[in-house]
């Protein structure tokens, strides 16, 4: 059928009809994407951050807290973010994150044309389009994507003009940086700085290829790909092996590197930054209320309040080492669980078990003063119940999940009334450790307790326990000074009495050795190796104790609450931890006091110094005193029952499971080291105070409550209960010979007068080595302590 000239003229018209359609279409569809990028630019659908809002976005910054070997020991936060500069960031991680994310990122100017163009034919099935600057303007600026398609488009539209200012502002390097610093990897790891220390334990510059790229690969979905949580192991395996793909398409990593590596496990050192969790936790808590307390002193000049702790981004310069830290932990765990199940062994025998000399009453009457000063109790009492309701609740089986040295994590779910949880935790041994620089003060570890997630209590400087025999070093020092007696000097150790009426006592007082060992001479020397009580007690009958409480005062010692009495002279005074070691300092740095430091200095974000330390040190000795009196406490370790630590273990070789640790820590130390143990009342402190020239460590185990206890001396001793951490902790010291911690013998002063050589001193003595000394009489009393 002929096709009319009327009708081809009809189908021209037709087509230009809708050729010019199509072109009013296209330019409404241009314009219309036009006025939405206008209006979003008129923050017609939300305000955009302005000029100095991108300059200076908003985030909070963690207190980071860094150790003196610049090792980053935690953080205090609201998020965990620590920001990092584009020079410590390491080429393998820059180039993972380049092929994988955005292969064109220094090519474009924020958009990805030909990623935008493929995932619009695609629909997304072949990769989005989404580059690191968009990426970065959605963790800044945007809200979370809405199901919405409309307000999805808008959302990204408000993407696309961040993005542009965000190219603008800043360089290449700059929004890569942000971009690291700013994501969330999960379990508290806020930025790239704070991920690295978290799943690796190291800064990122120390990122091999393969960590980088494990780190990458958790980028485009945290969670889905995170290597510490079990039921996603495997993807993040997969998608760090896509990761190495990525950078050999991008010529990033030869194919030969890339088979190598892509059989390689995930290797994490994971380091929770939970308060409870990590390295440092009674430490930590400990300096953050230190830093509460300076905060509210000082002044943030950009928003004229108090420094906020959590999100002011505060760098605090600690004197801990994060090696020593390290290892006095790991003395504590290991010797502590072995010791907590000796002790579980030896309670199955006992009836009234963990107490051992309380009867039923006085552990009911135990048991619940500790439910009415639990924050159980304190809560249910706020809220208004009946107290017959609170004490029924006790008593009521619950779900619960309790501390455990036998499980994996060290807890275990379990279910038991409140008040048998109770009972549970009695049982349990604890520990304080601290560890000083004497020469500066330094605090260089600080264990407070054995896990701080079930036991908050700081057993390093809130722990007040007696302190036995580690008290008679400042006994032997004042009659040193007063008397200028030599380490040599001796002194029969028959039983002693000081009448009633003498030095303040209102009953005569009779101290009497554990072992009943008496009928010999001993010098000095031997008497505080062997912790002879009856020597003690003459040499308080000399000096008198009010010089003894003096020069305990002298070394930092609170003193308000000591009493000037002879028992004294067997640590019968309430002492902490924290104030025995920088009193023991005393003597390993010649006579000088330095006040315990934690923080060397602090800083802002910017790298400004706010606060720096200025030593508190002031001579309280004379070094001769000093020095003879180190030498008197070197014979505990070389003759006393500090011996172990020279790998004599004939002093605890009939028991099983100290046999145990003498084999995994055969100390075996061949250099000067002083010392002093400490057994208490029934044995329910264990003391250890040892140094070397360069390092006082101090350790003490025990139950918090005193009727909890091991039943012999034979387990409840210092040497026994606390010697074991200090020798496995100065053998990994040793084993770390970065750390320089001294060998060499303590330093001897010019022209000393005191005679340290027995041999000489024995000639300058003639025939009456015990000239001047009382004689003994005997009468006994019930106080034992080593």
């Amino acid at each position: 059928m002929a096709v009319t000239k009327a009708q081809i003229a009809q189908e021209k018209e037709g087509k230009k009809k809708n050729i010019s359609l199509f072109w009013k279409m296209y330019a409404v569809g241009i314009g219309f994407v036009v006025l939405l990028f206008l209006l979003a630019a008129w923050e017609v659908f939300g305000d955009l951050p302005d000029h100095t809002v991108l300059e200076n976005p908003q985030t909070e910054l963690a207190t980071e807290i860094v150790t003196a070997d610049g090792k980053t020991l935690g953080s205090f936060y609201n998020e965990n973010r620590k920001p990092i500069k584009f020079d410590d960031l390491p080429t393998n991680l820059i180039n993972a994150l380049v092929a994988t994310e955005d292969e064109r990122f220094w090519d474009h100017s924020g958009i990805d044309g030909y990623g935008t163009a493929r995932a619009a034919a695609f629909l997304g099935t072949k990769g989005g389009a989404s580059t690191i600057t968009q990426q970065l303007a959605k963790l800044y600026f945007t809200e979370q994507a809405s199901s919405n398609k409309v307000e999805r488009l808008i959302q990204k539209i408000r993407e696309w003009i961040i993005t542009s200012r965000l190219e603008k502002q800043y360089t290449k390097e700059e929004i890569i940086t942000q971009y690291l610093n700013e994501f969330d990897f999960l379990y508290q790891a806020i930025g790239i700085r704070s991920a690295s220390n978290i799943y690796f334990d190291k800064e990122p510059s120390q990122l091999n290829v393969s960590e980088s790229a494990v780190l990458v690969a958790m980028l485009k979905n945290p969670r889905q790909y995170n290597p510490h949580r079990e039921v996603s192991k495997e993807k993040s395996f997969n998608r760090r092996n896509q990761v190495f793909v990525q950078m050999v398409r991008n010529n990033k990593m030869t194919e030969a590197v890339k088979d190598s590596l892509r059989e390689i496990p995930i290797k994490l050192n994971y380091n929770s930054a939970s308060h409870n969790e990590g390295m440092g936790t009674y430490f930590r808590e400990n300096l953050r209320s230190w830093l509460t307390d300076w905060t509210k002193d000082h002044i943030n000049p950009e928003t004229g309040e108090p420094f906020n702790l959590y999100n002011d981004g505060l760098k605090v310069n600690v004197t801990i080492d994060y090696r020593m830290q390290k290892m006095a932990e790991e003395a504590v765990y290991t010797h502590m669980e072995r010791l907590q199940a000796e002790f579980d062994h030896q309670q199955k025998r006992n009836k009234t078990a963990p107490y051992t000399d309380l009867t039923v009453s006085q552990i009911e009457n135990n048991l619940n003063s500790a439910m009415k000063r639990s924050v159980r109790w304190r809560e249910m009492k706020k809220k208004g119940i009946a107290e017959a309701a609170i004490i029924k609740s006790f008593n009521e089986k619950t779900d619960m999940t309790i501390f455990d040295w036998k499980s994996k994590f060290r807890e275990r779910d379990t279910i038991m009334t409140p008040m048998d949880s109770i009972r549970y935790y009695k049982q349990f041994l604890h520990t304080g450790v601290m560890s000083l620089e004497p020469q500066t003060g330094h605090v260089k570890a600080w264990v407070g307790g054995i896990n701080h997630k079930y036991f908050k209590y700081d057993h390093v400087e809130l722990g007040k326990r007696q302190a036995g025999s580690t008290f008679k070093p400042f006994l032997y020092s004042a009659v040193i000074d007063l008397l200028k007696y030599s380490p040599c000097k001796k002194y029969p150790d028959g039983e002693y009495t000081i009448p009633a009426g003498k030095h303040g006592n209102t009953n005569d007082w009779t101290p009497v050795d554990s072992n009943g060992d008496y009928g010999n001479i001993m010098t000095l020397q031997e008497a505080l190796a062997k912790s002879k009580n009856t020597i003690s007690a003459r040499l308080m009958d000399e000096v008198g104790p009010q010089p003894v409480v003096d020069r305990a005062a002298q070394l930092g010692i609170d003193t308000e609450n000591m009493d000037a009495v002879p028992s004294l002279a067997l640590g019968t005074a309430d002492v902490s931890l924290y104030e025995m070691v920088a009193a023991y300092g005393v003597f390993a740095n010649g006579g000088i006091y330095n006040k315990p430091v934690l923080v060397t200095s602090i800083e802002d974000k910017n790298g400004t110094v706010l606060y720096q330390y200025v030593p508190e040190s002031k001579d309280v000795l004379n070094p001769e005193t000093a020095y003879v009196t180190v030498n008197l406490m070197e014979g505990v370790t070389k003759i006393g029952s500090g011996a172990k630590l020279r790998g004599n273990s004939t002093y605890m070789a009939n028991t099983d499971f100290y046999k145990e640790v003498i084999t995994d820590y055969p100390y075996d130390f061949k250099n000067d080291i002083a010392g002093k143990t400490g057994t208490t009342q029934n044995n329910s402190d264990g003391w250890f105070m040892g140094m070397v020239p360069n390092l006082v460590t101090g350790v003490w185990v025990g139950a918090d409550d005193r009727s909890v206890h091991f039943a012999s001396t034979k387990y409840g001793q210092g040497a026994t209960m606390a010697l074991p951490i200090w020798g496995s902790y100065m053998k990994r010291i040793y084993a770390d010979e970065t750390l320089e911690i001294s060998k060499e013998p303590f330093k001897k002063p010019e022209n000393l007068s005191i005679e340290t050589d027995c041999d000489e001193y024995e000639k300058s003595q003639g025939n009456d080595p015990l000239k001047g000394t009382n004689q003994p009489n005997s009468t006994t009393n019930e106080l034992d302590m080593l």
